[in-house]
């Protein structure tokens, strides 16, 4: 490993001219806020799961409503009078 000029913590690799990090607390924060935008985005995923769930129930209770009401006017119309 080579040592990169004014930076403690970086080396370039022989072989394939990688720049490595050796700082292992600067990588553990990486990992953190990797994972975090992953939990975030997971939430984002199931808010919008349950939003769509949401919606379907409401379009549900909007058809039967509309179904109750299109029966009750067709049994008054036709029934009752």
């Amino acid at each position: 490993m080579i040592p990169i000029e004014g930076h403690n913590n970086l080396f370039r690799d022989k072989s394939s001219g990688a720049i490595v990090n050796s700082d292992t607390i600067e990588y553990n924060q990486y990992i953190r806020m990797k994972n975090e935008r992953q939990r975030q985005k997971d939430e984002i995923a199931e808010l919008k799961s349950d939003v769509q769930q949401i919606k379907n129930l409401l379009m549900e209770l909007i058809n039967d409503e509309t179904r109750r009401n299109w029966i009750g006017k067709f049994i008054k119309k036709f029934w009752i009078s």
